[in-house]
């Protein structure tokens, strides 16, 4: 196969001779004839193959055909109800191998000033290189945009796209929700800034479960999530753990933070030294809330306490893409920090680092510079720890890992939540999502996860008293710096002409195909494919920098409660269901093989009604009766813990997973071959193959991918 810069240094040099040129995507066979076609202007010539085998010559004589001007058969065929002639051109053909030469006449009328091939020519540069047609701009739909409706504004302005603001009747590329992704309900197509569930999932209770399930596979690796107690139901045990700790240590005196379970902003959160000041009932109701251990020795800058809000976007969840801001915001508390005790619990400004909160504290400081005043930039922030002599490579390496594992937390269930209300095979959009992660470094340096906020505030502007009892908007430079960099990069990799995994070569016109067996972390758009456009030559790089796929091999191993949540979503039946009935836990047990003569199927409802009871008050969507995901996942862990029971937790988990994988990928195999067989008719029976070659083959690339040990990450500021 030819360079492109090989071949047109060829067709230049031979001008006046037969240039043979062939597609670099096309696969000619040797017995296909070719025919070369000289008009008159060589220099016009572009390549193409001849497609009719048919009407070859019989002695398969070797032929190359070249056209002078070639374009889509379409444009010749019927334009406005109108049969519109070909492009006159005087040609000759030469038939390689033999002295024959035809000559061809122009036709009679001349060349056509509307003729639409005239019109294209218009757009070709002299040496027969077509031009680009200029893409239409991509399409927003702003309507439901809510607070990040000013940044998303300015994004799309700097990008040249096209808004709606008010909707449109006909599809948009993407649409921009401010809640949920149930914003707007009737949306078919297009791309959706909000994933299904994500609100559910990020909620105070269900993060917790999801990060304390992996606690329990992982602990090192999840240690950087607060010790958590959910509310009310595991009130009793967070009482009894309080006090044995103080039987053992009369001094011991810690300090808990209570969170709503719904809570945004700071609104309900408060510190508590003794679990008698819990207030578990708000009216009639009981509290849904967790309360966590407090972090008492953060790190601080001008003896105040701060926290970190880095924006991180999931671009897909098949397969599974992260991307990191490299720019993110720091708040401060608006009072020096003191540890807690019993006299400074209630002072929030001291203990709360909440924008929300700190912002009518009468010593809150709103700054044009970018490292001063109660909101900075991280990177600000970054230079005044690098010029202590703080290893700034080590943290950003330990806050990406933070954000690669919270990711891998929700995922599975994420995944639910996607297939109930995308099923495989029904029409929908595509999702992506912006998330806020909030961070504190400890006084060690070590990165500890706060929360993650599904709708992290995108307003540019902040409220600001101009006169008394009179409030307006006025603009934030600083949020104004980080929030539209991410929207707008985030719009940029959301782009809809880049979901096209071929890619049009302008020098000749060629489309190239992405070649076979391509992983797709191999096909992520990269900043050096972001210039292809004059528009985004103007802009500056992206502030987006990818995570994941990219560090795949330190932690695809931490993703088994995924392979869980696979193999819960294939026995699930019913599209659209997030629940596990009786039957099909059973259709589960049975079709792993995972009864013997001490587990029978009278003990498999016996475990099903056991956990589904226990779960059945604790699960908020309650739509429909049965097992949820992390209901199913306590179920899976037991059956483990039975099955190999002279293995650690996480070892035994894997050997179930393995076990089962293979056992359905045999069934997958059998059922293939019995459907073949029977179509066949006449054909031999091919005999189901055996599970045990199939255990080996599909634990060998499983041990391989999911066993690889953690390894540090070696990152530097920049990115």
């Amino acid at each position: 196969m030819k360079s492109l810069d090989q071949d047109a240094e060829k067709e230049g040099a031979e001008s006046e001779e037969q240039a043979y040129v062939s597609s670099p995507s096309a696969s000619v066979s040797p017995d296909a004839p070719s025919i070369t076609v000289t008009g008159r202007d060589a220099n016009d010539a572009s390549t193409c193959r001849n497609r009719s085998r048919s009407r070859g010559n019989p002695a398969k004589e070797d032929i190359n055909f070249t056209v002078k001007q070639f374009t889509d058969r379409a444009l010749h065929s019927n334009i406005s109800g109108e049969n519109v002639k070909r492009q006159e051109y005087e040609r000759t053909l030469h038939i390689r191998g033999s002295d024959k030469v035809l000559q061809g006449r122009p036709e009679a009328n001349g060349n056509n000033v509307n003729n639409p091939r005239s019109k294209m020519n218009q757009d070709t540069l002299d040496n027969g290189v077509k031009l680009p047609r200029k893409k239409k701009p991509v399409t927003v739909d702003t309507s439901k945009a809510k607070t990040s409706l000013e940044a998303l504004k300015i994004s799309i302005k700097q990008l040249k796209w096209k808004e709606f603001p008010m909707g449109r009747r006909t599809a948009c590329d993407i649409y921009w929700h401010g809640v949920s992704f149930h914003d707007n309900e009737n949306i078919v197509s297009g791309q959706v800034n909000k994933f299904p569930g994500m609100v559910e999932m990020l909620r105070k209770i269900n993060m917790s479960r999801a990060v304390r399930t992996m606690q329990e596979l992982f602990p090192e690796e999840y240690d950087f999530y607060p010790r958590s107690w959910i509310l009310p139901q595991e009130y009793q045990q967070f009482t009894a753990q309080i006090c044995m700790v103080k039987e053992n240590d009369a001094t011991a005196n810690h300090t808990f933070i209570v969170k709503p379970d719904g809570g945004s902003q700071g609104d309900g959160i408060y510190l508590i030294r003794d679990p008698s000041d819990l207030k578990l009932v708000a009216g009639s109701q009981a509290k849904q809330g967790v309360v966590q251990e407090y972090i008492h020795k953060p790190l601080l800058i001008d003896k105040l306490k701060f926290d970190i809000r880095l924006y991180v976007l999931i671009k897909s969840l098949e397969p599974l893409e992260i991307y990191i801001a490299k720019e993110g915001l720091t708040r401060f508390c608006t009072e020096p920090y003191q540890e807690p005790s019993q006299k400074n619990l209630s002072h929030v400004f001291m203990h709360l680092t909440n924008y929300s909160l700190n912002v009518h504290s009468g010593n809150f400081v709103h700054s044009d510079s970018q490292s001063t005043g109660s909101k900075r930039t991280l990177s600000s922030v970054l230079y005044r720890l690098a010029a202590k002599g703080v290893d700034i490579k080590k943290v950003w390496s330990d806050i990406i890992a933070l954000v690669i594992k919270t990711v891998i937390a929700v995922v599975p269930e994420l995944k639910v939540y996607y297939q109930a209300e995308i099923p495989p095979g029904k029409p929908g959009p595509t999702c992506f999502q912006i998330l806020g992660f909030d961070i504190l470094l400890m006084k060690n340096l070590k990165p500890i996860l706060l929360e993650v906020n599904s709708n992290p505030s995108m307003r540019i502007e902040h409220e600001q008293e101009v006169a008394a009892g009179v409030f307006e908007y006025v603009p934030s430079p600083v949020d104004e710096e980080v929030k539209v960099n991410v929207i707008r990069d985030t719009l940029r990799l959301m782009d809809p002409s880049r979901k096209n995994q071929s890619i049009v070569c302008v020098l000749c016109n060629h489309r190239v195909l992405p070649r076979p067996g391509a992983e797709p972390s191999e096909e992520i758009p990269t900043e050096a494919d972001l210039k292809a456009s004059s528009t985004e030559e103007a802009l500056p790089s992206l502030c987006l920098k990818q995570v994941y796929p990219k560090y795949t091999k330190q932690f695809n191993y931490l993703r088994l409660v995924e392979r869980i949540a696979a193999l819960f979503i294939r026995f699930l039946g019913v599209k659209g269901n997030m629940r596990l009935g009786p039957t099909a836990f059973r259709t589960f047990i049975r079709s792993c093989k995972l009864t013997n003569s001490s587990f029978s199927m009278a003990s498999v409802d016996i475990l099903y009604i056991d956990i589904t009871r226990r779960w059945a008050g604790t699960m908020a969507d309650s739509r429909e009766a049965g097992m949820g995901l992390q209901a199913f996942v306590e179920a899976f862990f037991s059956l483990a813990a039975r099955r190999f029971k002279s293995l650690g937790q996480r070892q035994q988990v894997l050997a179930l997973l393995e076990q089962c994988e293979a056992q359905n990928l045999w069934e997958e195999r059998r059922s293939v071959s019995c459907s073949r067989t029977l179509s066949g008719g006449n054909r031999t029976h091919v005999a189901p193959l055996s599970p045990a070659p199939l255990r080996r083959a599909t634990s060998q690339d499983q041990r391989l991918h999911y066993r690889l040990k953690a390894r540090p990450l070696r990152v530097g500021t920049d990115n």
